[in-house]
């Protein structure tokens, strides 16, 4: 399906949104934006095969909003109707219906900051404005309440690290990660750079003030690191702060020897990541991992007071609703603390996305329902969610917390409320103004290599993005 408008701004959300309905070659639209004073028009020339159809949807932009949210408010107008049109002629829903993007709950949110609806009214306005089916619109709201703590202030950060190296490459994963075995001559020279990009990060948080709220390592797997090699870099982030999280979410990376070390530098939660426990599905995504290797790298963290969260996804290659179901069990049966389950996202740039054979998403959403149905009865909150293009049906990646063991960094991050400053190769630095209500992003280069040779220009660049 193509879509084409005569408003370039309106063009990649026009099209992500007709691509969630699903492929359909034969369909052509037009769309053209009208106006005269206050009053719109979206104009629609849709067509298919031989047949052609004009639709139009008119509509009053109040103009005491400020130019800002008038923009705002007649994109999200031109989006409606395009889903009102195609859902009529296809007759197809979607669960987040016109909502497009990442991050529904800071739509939600900004709704209500921006005085357009009471909290009260969320799933009310989600279902009847935007067409979110009513489990979802429920799920934004609950969402919204378990997010406690935050923290608008352009004072507070949080701190990214990002280690771009993997054991091996998974079948779904499309960041761009570099296998330990084709960049280990470089990691320590990689190490050495992004300790020097550090530096400079440290001079300019003692310069505009920050507060570092919380620490988050990702990558790839930082864990595939030697322990020596975690202790140089976790020696350098002594920041008095409650929150450090590092992602270990291959489990055959993990070692007591490395867990020590990150123990050691007060790091307070880990992922470990199963994805699924049937091991026919792990040898098919390319994860070499086994079962023993989860509970045991489980236990090691467990005896050491870590935090722990355990990633699954739904819909992986071969897998159908009852191998879901068990590998949902067998997580709970193991309880960990936090439990994000994600939605499989077909991802350009992923070995996934030329060999789709065996991805049935015909169980897709009973998998997602059945998921948020046992952690519900078994004690679990969702506290955070966004989504991805190209996810089965349009679905969502949930996070789930137990007692009072949510992670602020993933609430911070998908809410947009604090500054982050990135540092290492592909990391993206984000800097928040809430006063005015803008931001602004800066990314480092994403190879290895590229960042190792052109380091002190991303230097130079931190420096003038934080001036």
């Amino acid at each position: 399906m193509k879509v084409t408008t005569n408003r370039e701004e309106y063009q990649t959300e026009l099209q992500d949104l007709c691509k969630l309905f699903g492929t359909y070659d034969d369909i052509s639209i037009n769309h053209i934006e009208q106006s005269a004073g206050e009053n719109y028009m979206d104009k629609f020339e849709l067509e298919r095969g031989m047949e052609k159809k004009t639709f139009a949807y008119s509509y009053r932009l109040d103009q005491t909003l400020s130019p800002l949210r008038q923009k705002s408010y007649r994109k999200r107008m031109v989006k409606n109707h395009l889903y009102s049109l195609l859902s009529k002629e296809l007759n197809i829903t979607l669960p987040w219906g016109s909502l497009t993007g990442v991050r529904p709950t800071k739509f939600a949110r900004d709704l209500v900051a921006n005085g357009e609806i009471k909290e009260y009214l969320i799933p009310e306005i989600l279902t009847k404005d935007y067409f979110v089916s009513p489990e979802r619109a429920k799920l934004v709201a609950k969402i919204i309440k378990n997010q406690k703590g935050i923290i608008q202030n352009d004072n507070m950060i949080d701190l990214y690290i990002n280690i771009p190296i993997c054991p091996s490459r998974c079948l779904y994963c499309s960041f761009i990660s570099s296998e330990i075995s084709f960049v280990q001559d470089r990691v320590e020279t990689y190490i050495d750079c992004l300790l020097k990009e550090l530096a400079c990060v440290k001079e300019i948080i003692k310069h505009k003030s920050y507060i570092v709220r919380n620490i988050y390592m990702g990558g790839g797997t930082p864990s595939v690191l030697s322990a020596q090699q975690l202790d140089r870099i976790l020696s350098e982030l002594n920041f008095p702060v409650d929150e450090i999280t590092v992602e270990c979410g291959r489990p055959d990376t993990i070692t007591a020897e490395k867990l020590d070390v990150l123990k050691k530098h007060h790091v307070t939660r880990l992922s470990i990541n199963p994805q699924t426990f049937c091991e026919a599905t792990l040898k098919r995504i390319g994860r070499k991992q086994k079962n023993t290797q989860v509970l045991e790298a489980y236990t090691l963290a467990l005896e050491r007071d870590f935090i722990v969260n355990m990633d699954v996804i739904a819909g992986l290659p071969g897998e159908k609703l009852g191998v879901f179901k068990r590998t949902m069990n067998t997580l709970l049966e193991l309880f960990p603390h936090n439990i994000t389950v994600h939605t499989l996202s077909v991802k350009n740039g992923a070995l996934l996305r030329d060999n789709q054979e065996g991805i049935d998403d015909r169980d897709i959403v009973k998998m997602i329902d059945y998921s948020e149905k046992v952690l519900a009865e078994n004690g679990y909150k969702p506290y955070y969610l966004y989504r991805q293009k190209n996810q089965l049906k349009g679905l969502e990646n949930v996070g789930y917390y137990r007692d009072n063991f949510s992670c602020m960094f993933n609430i911070e991050s998908m809410e947009e409320t604090n500054t982050v400053i990135g540092v290492g190769a592909g990391a993206i630095s984000k800097r928040i103004f809430n006063i005015e209500k803008r931001i602004e992003r800066e990314a480092n280069v994403k190879f290895i290599d590229d960042y190792i040779a052109r380091i002190d220009e991303m230097i130079e660049k931190k420096k003038e993005f934080y001036k």
